[in-house]
């Protein structure tokens, strides 16, 4: 089943901008879901990890994660990801 394209308007201010996406918040959600689910296709299935940390790394981590309005495992998820991609370009 297609899926309705999704037109996300220009907007005039960040103001303007913050009222729309209050008013849709279906919007948002659905392009989360579709991120998530291309993310998970291209990627394959996961597995959970262990591992320990020195606390002032999670702590850095939680801090800049926040900056980002993102939970904080997600953020060192998404380093991690970074660092591969870039380690094996350069092999």
């Amino acid at each position: 089943m297609p899926t309705k394209a999704i037109k996300i308007p220009k907007f005039k201010s960040e103001a303007q901008e913050a009222e729309w996406w209050d008013a849709h918040p279906e919007v948002a959600t659905s392009i989360m879901s579709r991120a998530l689910k291309a993310g998970t296709a291209r990627r394959g299935p996961l597995k959970t990890v262990t591992m320990r940390l020195p606390v002032a790394d999670v702590r850095a981590a939680q801090g800049l994660a926040e900056r980002r309005s993102l939970p904080y495992q997600t953020y060192m998820k998404m380093l991690l990801h970074q660092a591969l991609e870039k380690a094996l370009r350069a092999s």
